[in-house]
């Protein structure tokens, strides 16, 4: 007793079950956790040090060089990138993608770097290790108050965070631009001289006197007393109190009596954040994991109008970015085109099958898609528009189970069998092909599931929602469709399903049967259609992912190394006044313009998508987002940003991008050149920059390194040093105090804790002529001398920055490109030059290619090697099938032929090849393996159980699937036409290639099928 009698035997609990499956279907899909796309892994850590002062090549040295050699050790690692500059490294490690568990490895690299900690140099700040360089926070606001103080804002910023860390839905929040406070000491330099008072001096008395300590315990009869001194400082006031001897005197002074003690902010500063042209501080929220972010934007919503109620009049919160608000909008369009693909599968079975048969095979399709939801719920598999989209392609393909069954269920009836008795003989017959067919589908699929890379985890949800679907279509084609067969009434639909004289039929007759009468001649012109494919190919733009519709900008604006954060900020202020002359009233959705915009100067700001990297702080550096007024806005206000840049700001280097679908691509043409010293390294660079520039559509060219930043060089004379009792330190320390302060102690307030800082006046901070007069004081005979008695000053040229890739110095060139214009065509350009070129290089000296090359080779590459498996799961499917290795190969032969229309479609609508194009290439080859399948099975049924002759088998055969399939192509092809017309760039290639492919590769099912049977089995053609 098979499935499908137990079905219509228990009819009642079918439908029960039916039912329950809709109900549980819809229920999980209101509770599924929305996203506008699926998560992937960010396999980065990043390892920030602090050497003070250091220049760039020694903190390379004696920083970067010793981390990133001992974190090299770790099995995992895939890569390792890192930036040393003035004072600082920042190493970034990038682990292999075949890991998932990220937790233990960063545990581990943070033992590792622990271990190194303590053969830094002496001066060297321990390494911070950051392991949640990839988390996302998709709700951004910025909180604006003019007129209020940095230290209200911020004090502000800490009170929404605490509130909205209550909500369960938030994991994270993070506050972007608040300025720390720090209390000043400010000398006069010739004051501390007269005086005889060292900095060291300072210092001493300071740390002496504030102090926590206690003072014991008292037992006094049964109670036992603190006794707590006082010291510690209470008030800025105790501060300037404090009791200073004079050197070689009984006299003492106040602090206030020689400095300035102030309370201040951070000067300068590192980081500055602009909403709309007016100091802001951000405020990021992250989701917790497996959070809903519709319900998230729903609360933040309501919750935000009522924290900005209850701050003081004057203070605003205004959104930044809000991922709930796209996702939304997302969601609703895939939806949209979800519906419309089920309306037209639905018409097209009504159209072609009539109204009862049509609407018995179209019933399969609600029930499939919402069951899916349910069991999408079971492996927290959300909805976003990678899944919705794998639900659009599954339509087409789900459809094909129903429409066997009906088909093989109506022949048997108009040979007169009863209405039960055919729907079980007929699905009884066709449930192993069936169950094949999907399964092979679903295995040309697990290539995406198995592949290790992020654009592979990216879309890996598109092989589980289309496997689900397909096995659902299965189990309710054997159940619920044949419960439904009774409904279709035989005298209406006979004359269609017998009817092979008919003009459509006959003329596929009479071609198929010239196909098998010249065999040879038909394959030669499959083959020619084939190779000739191939070549069209080359005419097709290669585009590895296209970029985001969203109404964002992301924009990366550099000056040169060294620039100071006050000449950022001024060059930003002039961009954000021609910003604002793009502005666009918010009631206005059709103008192109700017909403508003972000800027976070000297920092990346927070991770806002997945596919966004927020860049390293850097003073000379501005990450600027950009809302636009809708997705039109987009080129317009890109090419207007960057026709201002060229003309005002010819320092600046600017990069202007939509967002990233799935993970970025920082540029779209990269070559990294590894090397050791530094000319020749800048001599390579150079000679490849202006290759590239040469290639028209080139828009700009930069290295990562940019133009070397000067620095002046203290050469001390250690003879004259020696002789005037100063060693090298007093030096150092002399001059970092007077020029860019140290601390000297902390500064206790509630529960905040202020540095305090010693630090020479503005005056003598600011003048280079007062340099060389600067006071050296010596810790050992406590004597001052002038710097200029015993170091001279020169001026000297260096790298801004040195990065490095795997232990190896490196730079990177990064060029962008004219719109038309794709980094394939670029590479073809300059890629023979470039290995002819490299050939006279050095040894030690080498390039690899980056930007879009390099990803699409990762997850090429990656889905490659997962091939073979799906390849051989195919194979072993298809001879448990026919336990035939001839009707396998007839099967494995028709695969790559879809190409040809692929090519065909993708040049006649003017699109791009890229990896959601293969994608659509891998759903193609389930389809014609399915329809392969089933017109082999009928072959085999004629011949076995009708008794026909082979050569009559093949011909009655392909007549009597020809519907079926074409049925399928129709219903595909109805389904994806949503998806090519709205679903947005990323998926419009997919379905082009879906669509256009399938529809020659049913020309080649229903004719390369029954030829390649013809001649492997030796069919004769009678005469």
């Amino acid at each position: 007793m098979n499935i499908t009698t137990l079905a219509i035997r228990y009819n009642r609990v079918t439908l029960i079950t039916i039912f329950a499956l809709l109900i549980t279907g819809i229920s999980s899909y209101l509770s599924l956790p929305k996203a506008q796309d699926p998560g992937f892994t960010v396999r980065t850590a990043t390892i920030t040090t602090r050497l003070p002062g250091a220049s760039p090549e020694r903190v390379e040295l004696l920083i970067t060089n010793l981390i990133e050699e001992k974190i090299q050790e770790m099995p995992e690692i895939d890569t390792i990138t890192s930036e040393s500059r003035t004072g600082i490294s920042i190493i970034s490690a990038n682990f292999l993608e075949s890991y998932t568990k990220m937790q233990p490895i960063f545990d581990d690299m943070r033992r590792k770097v622990e271990d190194v900690a303590r053969d830094l140099p002496s001066g060297a700040e321990s390494p911070i290790v950051n392991d949640e360089f990839g988390d996302t926070f998709g709700h951004v606001y910025n909180l604006i108050g003019e007129g209020f103080s940095p230290r209200e804002l911020r004090d502000m910023s800490k009170d929404i965070r605490d509130i909205l860390l209550k909500e369960k839905d938030i994991a994270k929040v993070e506050v972007y631009g608040d300025q720390e406070e720090v209390i000043y000491i400010e000398y006069e330099n010739t004051r501390l001289v007269e005086l005889g008072i060292s900095p060291a001096q300072f210092e001493n008395v300071l740390q002496s006197v504030n102090v926590l300590s206690t003072g014991g315990q008292l037992t006094i009869g049964s109670e036992r007393i603190t006794l707590e001194p006082s010291g510690n400082f209470n008030s800025i006031e105790d501060i300037r109190k404090t009791i200073i001897e004079i050197p070689n005197s009984a006299a003492i002074v106040q602090l206030s009596d020689i400095a300035r003690v102030y309370r201040g902010y951070e000067d300068p500063v590192t980081v500055k954040i602009s909403a709309n042209g007016t100091p802001a501080i951000s405020i990021a929220i992250s989701m917790r994991e497996n959070g809903n972010i519709l319900n998230l934007g729903m609360r933040l919503n309501e919750l935000i109008p009522e924290i900005e109620a209850a701050l003081p009049l004057g203070i605003q919160i205004t959104p930044m970015f809000l991922q709930s608000k796209l996702t939304e909008t997302s969601t609703d369009a895939f939806v949209s085109n979800l519906l419309q693909a089920v309306a037209i599968v639905i018409v097209v079975m009504v159209l072609t099958l009539g109204l009862r048969t049509g609407l018995v095979i179209a019933s399969l399709v609600p029930v499939v898609m919402i069951s899916t939801f349910f069991v999408m719920a079971q492996f927290n598999i959300g909805i976003d528009q990678i899944s919705l989209a794998a639900l659009i392609i599954a339509l087409g393909l789900l459809v094909d189970n129903g429409i066997v069954v009906v088909e093989a269920t109506i022949v048997r009836r108009e040979n007169g069998e009863q209405a039960i008795p055919a729907a079980i003989a007929a699905a009884k017959e066709m449930m192993l092909p069936l169950l094949i067919s999907s399964l092979t589908t679903a295995a040309a699929f697990t290539p995406i599931a198995l592949a290790e890379s992020a654009v592979s985890e990216f879309t890996s949800s598109i092989f589980y929602v289309v496997t689900i679907a397909l096995l659902l279509s299965w189990a309710i084609s054997m159940t619920f469709i044949p419960i439904m067969t009774p409904f279709i009434k035989i005298n209406k639909v006979a004359k269609k399903s017998n009817n092979f004289d008919s003009f459509l039929y006959t003329k596929y007759r009479n071609t198929l049967i010239s196909s098998l009468k010249h065999p040879a001649l038909f394959g030669l012109l499959v083959v020619s259609l084939f190779i000739g494919s191939i070549y069209g190919l080359a005419y097709v733009p290669k585009v590895f992912i296209p970029p985001s519709e969203d109404p964002i900008l992301s924009t990366s604006l550099e000056l040169p190394a060294g620039t100071s954060i006050e000449k950022t900020a001024a060059v930003i202020q002039k961009l954000e006044v021609f910003l604002a002359t793009l502005v666009v009233n918010n009631d206005d959705k059709e103008t192109i313009g700017i909403k508003g915009w972000t800027a976070y100067i000297g920092t990346g700001g927070p991770r806002f998508v997945l596919g966004f990297d927020p860049p390293n702080p850097n003073e000379a550096n501005t990450a600027m987002v950009l809302t636009v007024n809708n997705s039109a806005s987009l080129s317009p206000i890109k090419k207007a940003v960057e026709d201002y840049i060229f003309l005002n700001e010819p320092d600046m280097q600017l990069q202007i991008k939509r967002l990233s679908n799935g993970p970025p691509v920082s540029y779209p043409i990269e070559i990294k050149v590894s090397g050791i010293e530094f000319n020749e390294m800048f001599e390579i660079v150079n000679a490849i920059k202006t290759k590239i520039w040469s290639i028209d559509g080139v828009t700009s060219v930069k290295d990562t390194w940019g133009p070397q930043s000067k620095k002046l060089v203290v050469n001390i004379d250690q003879a004259r040093a020696f002789r005037a009792g100063v060693t090298n330190k007093d030096i150092a320390t002399s001059l970092n105090t007077s020029l860019s302060g140290i601390e000297m102690t902390e500064y206790r307030e509630n529960d905040e804790v202020i540095p305090v800082k010693l630090r020479t006046r503005a005056s003598d901070r600011q003048d280079l002529a007062k340099l060389e007069n600067l006071a050296i004081f010596s810790q050992s005979t406590g004597n001052t001398i002038p710097l200029s008695q015993v170091a001279n000053i020169e001026v000297v040229w260096e790298p801004g920055h040195i990065e490095r890739l795997d232990l190896e110095r490196n730079i990177v060139i990064q060029a962008q490109l004219s719109p038309g214009l794709t980094a394939s065509e670029v590479v073809q350009f300059y890629r023979p030059w470039l290995q002819e070129y490299s050939a006279t290089w050095a040894k030690g000296y080498s390039y690899e290619e980056g930007g879009e090359t390099e990803k699409a080779a990762e997850a090429n590459a990656s889905i490659g090697e997962a091939i073979p498996f799906a390849l051989l799961f195919i194979i072993i499917l298809l001879v448990i099938q026919f336990n035939s290795i001839r009707q396998t190969t007839i099967v494995l032969v028709t695969i790559p032929l879809g190409l040809v229309g692929i090519v065909i479609g993708l040049l006649i609508a003017k699109s791009s090849f890229g990896f959601f194009t293969f994608l659509g290439m891998v759903s193609l080859a389930g389809i014609v393996i399915n329809n392969a399948i089933v017109l082999l099975d009928r072959i085999k049924l004629e011949i076995e159980e009708n008794g026909l002759s082979a050569y009559d088998a093949v011909v009655q055969s392909a007549q009597q699937r020809a519907r079926p399939i074409l049925l399928t192509t129709a219903t595909t092809v109805g389904g994806m036409l949503p998806l090519w017309y709205s679903g947005g760039p990323m998926f419009e290639s997919m379905a082009i290639a879906i669509l256009f492919g399938l529809l020659f590769a049913t020309l080649i099912t229903l004719f390369l099928v029954p030829v390649l049977y013809s001649v492997m089995f030796k069919v004769g053609h009678p005469n």
